[in-house]
């Protein structure tokens, strides 16, 4: 009887498949465990099991600016650029000139190459031989964009390359957005951080400017809704101009100054005009906004 059970799960581990009997998984598993010289095994050795904060990699850099070795360049950037580093000797990896990689797994030094020398593992499933990146994380959706120059994440098909803005933006963009000269080739106007290599999440300005996510909330928890560089309006504030038009039909002003004209320039449209001064604002006779500027009296 025992036998007669063991022959049959024996058999059980077999799949009938367009008439021919084919492995279950079960077995194939086990297949896989008896054979440890598997190359597909030796690949997946320690996926997501090394790497930093930033990555999830088998392997690590070495700089060639200063020839230390970091888990990436984002872990260099960190150490070499923090206050407590000599102002003289602060400085960033140029990632495309990175030229030697350690294995986590055998600990090779080698020169930049996906699976390693030695031992065989795939030192990042993603890997990009022009930025030197490598990510075990795939679910990043990393690409490389020939126009930016570098390695994006997000899904090659969800980002158009705006040539002009000289970066990358959400396809929803695509015919939307105000064009801007190297938009993302400057700083983020409140946090300072250059914007084209930023890992925070950067969002583009009716105006066309770029800002990262956070600053502009933050700028609009203090009641900031204007571009920090041209000035214009970053959200629709017609029902405050609304409540504007309300507060200064309430509050009406002295005598003396009831034919006062002021020249104004709007914000928002760039119209010119000559307008009645009220002191808690004055509006564009063009667009309603009432975000303008006195020119002079």
């Amino acid at each position: 009887m025992m036998e007669s059970n063991m022959r049959q799960n024996e058999s059980m581990q077999f799949l009938e498949v367009n008439g021919s009997q084919q492995k279950s998984p079960t077995l194939m598993l086990k297949s896989l465990q008896d054979s440890p010289d598997d190359p597909n095994i030796v690949l997946a050795k320690g996926c997501m099991e090394y790497g930093c904060q930033h990555y999830r990699r088998r392997c690590r850099i070495k700089a060639p600016c200063c020839n230390q070795i970091f888990d990436c360049r984002h872990c260099h950037y960190e150490a070499m650029n923090n206050i407590k580093v000599d102002k003289m000797k602060r400085h960033d990896v140029p990632r495309h000139e990175v030229q030697q990689v350690i294995c986590s797994i055998c600990s090779t030094e080698q020169e930049v190459r996906q699976v390693c020398i030695n031992c065989g593992v795939c030192m990042g499933k993603y890997f990009c031989e022009i930025c030197k990146l490598f990510d075990d994380d795939t679910s990043k959706k990393q690409y490389h964009c020939e126009g930016c120059g570098i390695c994006r994440i997000g899904g090659r098909e969800n980002f158009f390359h705006c040539y002009k803005c000289g970066c990358c933006y959400s396809v929803f963009l695509k015919n939307s957005h105000s064009c801007v000269e190297g938009a993302m080739h400057h700083d983020c106007p409140v946090c300072f951080e250059y914007l084209f290599e930023s890992r925070n999440d950067v969002t583009v300005l009716p105006c066309g400017h770029t800002i990262h996510k956070n600053c502009l909330k933050e700028m609009q928890e203090h009641c900031q809704y204007a571009c920090p560089i041209c000035s214009k309006s970053v959200c629709d504030m017609s029902k405050v101009w609304e409540k504007f038009d309300l507060e200064i039909a309430a509050t009406p002003m002295p005598e003396l100054y009831l034919d006062k004209m002021v020249s104004i320039l709007c914000n928002d449209c760039g119209f010119k005009s000559c307008v009645k001064y009220h002191i808690m604002a004055q509006k564009c006779p063009k667009c309603k906004s009432y975000n303008t500027r006195q020119m002079r009296g």
